[in-house]
């Protein structure tokens, strides 16, 4: 296809896809049942890009809740995207984009979607590098800003087990010794185990964390696709939590049917595994939520062929009812296309909002009118949500529809404060109570 021809069809994919909004009451999309109106299939999905712009001098995001202030933490990174805090205090930042994917940007639809993804600020280089920040005196300014470890491959997840640093690159978790207070590691990668990657690789960014006893590692993989149509020889491995031994490598497929999971967190008063996932794409702006759930071993969450449970998704051929039976439902929706990626405990937090998780929501670009763009809490009780989704951090948009900033990694610092990793923004927030 000649690339001038590009932009004419993106006009007119956006204008034939125009016409189709949502037609639910804010909140109903949200919650443990959230609605789910008949799927709104179009000839053109629905498409809604906020474009990346960066922001403005002197405007932040905004701090939505009475009794809470946001600052920049630092600024001028190149695309970060997750956050980990060392046990000393430092903060870890992966500056990170998609890796070369060959396959990925193959035919029609794929060009016009890496168009929307370059608009929407996700078409950049990789610096593949994991920056080192640190703030001693506490007072929300780093003085050392240093380059932790580089030459790795798309690197998202980061975890410490003892004098062990764990990164997950895009296709593998590879392993670095580490001694408290180091500031830069230089030593070689070793392998711990492959994950799925490759030529197409849909679904990049691997989350990581650890087990309380630090025996297990879990990483995230997301599906290779929307709904499989590619078939399910490239799904293998995908869509799924792995846990992963710490000493051998030897691995398990922990649960299965979730599209796209990221961030995850242990339940502090159950111990749970839970995490966030992006749900599927293409039926519309009232389909379908993404969603918080806790994570059973075995577990079988529906994708590709039923949604928030047992909902039978009819474009994915030959059905599996016998997995749909077996279906879980998510434990609380988020909303429709908010794109969660960042989650977080409140542990150790010290912000007015009690106990819950936070999740960073990065956006929409498949509804309209435009979702996510923001950071929400969602309460817990007794280890469950409790309540509806309370907005910490908002004005990630400007008035015009532009994107200022997205949040991605969330993380609560040593001092009890929330960062919030923002990739079109190239910043990381922090959000304090106020004094």
């Amino acid at each position: 296809m000649r690339t001038h021809y590009l932009p004419a069809l993106i006009a007119a994919v956006v204008l034939s896809a125009c016409g189709e909004m949502s037609k639910l009451a804010p909140g109903a999309d949200s919650g443990p049942n959230p609605a789910l109106p008949e799927p709104n299939k179009t000839l053109i999905p629905t498409v809604k890009v906020a474009p990346a712009k960066g922001w403005p001098e002197g405007v932040t995001p905004t701090a939505s809740q009475q009794g809470t202030r946001v600052a920049a933490f630092a600024t001028g990174l190149q695309h970060p995207r997750w956050v980990y805090v060392l046990p000393n205090g430092d903060v870890l930042v992966a500056e990170t984009a998609a890796p070369e994917r060959p396959e990925e940007g193959k035919g029609l639809k794929a060009k016009v979607m890496a168009s929307y993804m370059k608009k929407a600020g996700s078409a950049v280089k990789s610096a593949n590098r994991i920056t080192l920040l640190r703030d001693a005196d506490g007072d929300g300014i780093p003085e050392l800003r240093q380059v932790f470890l580089e030459n790795l491959n798309s690197p998202f997840g980061m975890v410490l087990v003892g004098n062990d640093f764990y990164v997950a690159n895009t296709d593998a978790v590879v392993r670095f010794p580490y001694q408290a207070g180091q500031t830069r590691i230089t030593a070689q990668a070793e392998k711990l185990v492959d994950l799925p990657a490759g030529a197409r690789n849909h679904h990049w960014t691997k989350s990581l964390t650890a087990n309380r006893d630090g025996t297990k590692l879990y990483a995230t993989v997301g599906s290779n696709s929307n709904v499989a149509e590619h078939g399910m020889d490239e799904e293998t491995g995908r869509a799924a939590i792995w846990e992963i031994d710490r000493k051998s490598g030897g691995h398990r497929i922990f649960a299965t049917g979730l599209r796209n999971p990221n961030g995850m967190g242990w339940e502090p008063k159950s111990g749970i595994l839970w995490t966030v996932v992006n749900e599927r794409d293409e039926l519309g702006s009232d389909l379908v939520p993404d969603y918080l759930t806790s994570v059973q071993s075995g577990g079988f969450y529906g994708w590709p062929y039923s949604y928030y449970g047992a909902n039978v998704d009819e474009r994915v051929k030959p059905p599996r009812p016998d997995l749909v039976g077996k279906a879980i439902k998510p434990d609380y929706a988020l909303g429709n296309h908010v794109a969660p990626l960042g989650m977080t405990f409140s542990e150790n937090a010290k912000l007015p909002f009690g106990e819950g998780a936070y999740v960073g929501q990065h956006g929409s670009w498949n509804r309209r009118p435009p979702s996510g763009y923001n950071v929400v809490f969602v309460p817990f009780k007794d280890g469950k949500p409790s309540g509806p989704p309370v907005e910490v951090l908002s004005g990630f948009r400007s008035a015009e529809g532009e994107a200022w900033g997205r949040p991605v990694g969330v993380a609560i610092d040593k001092r009890g404060a929330l960062l919030v990793v923002d990739d079109v923004g190239n910043a990381i927030w922090r959000v304090t109570a106020a004094r």
